[in-house]
């Protein structure tokens, strides 16, 4: 199901989103599980661990880390910088130190619109840094709000 979504993307970025994929897949921590969900390579807390799931599609795994190559970029959605801001801060405070361009994103959508200025080892580190347990808590703290 990866390799198939990866041959599919457009070669402009295939390259640079292989590595991503890869770079994703190698820094993530134990228990956090590779799916397709919404047409997209994903990492998810299973239902295994987490049976409640993802409470807007019911008996659907948490999401945590979704990759997409689109038309005009390459998307990293990270729930964990839309729910936690220390998180966020620290993320956007090491783009402005590590990468030349000024950083494109939404809540949890993180755009790339070069290969070029991918700052995968910056990536590794942002996707390494939050558990599926802490992801869990947060996730549930945001429900309780």
């Amino acid at each position: 199901m990866k390799n198939t979504y990866i041959e599919q993307v457009d070669e402009k970025w295939q390259e640079g989103f292989a590595k991503l994929v890869d770079v994703v897949a190698s820094n993530l921590p134990e228990g956090f599980e590779e799916s397709m969900i919404y047409d997209m390579i994903s990492y998810v807390v299973p239902l295994s661990t987490y049976p409640k799931g993802y409470h807007v599609t019911p008996n659907t795994p948490l999401p945590f880390i979704s990759l997409a190559a689109q038309k005009r970029h390459i998307a990293v959605y990270h729930m964990g910088i839309y729910a936690d801001q220390a998180l966020l801060s620290w993320f956007q405070e090491e783009y402005a130190k590590r990468v030349p361009t000024k950083l494109n994103m939404g809540k949890s959508c993180i755009r790339f619109t070069n290969t070029k200025n991918i700052p995968y080892e910056l990536i590794g580190e942002l996707v390494s840094k939050m558990t599926p347990a802490q992801w869990i808590i947060k996730y549930e703290g945001e429900l309780n709000k």
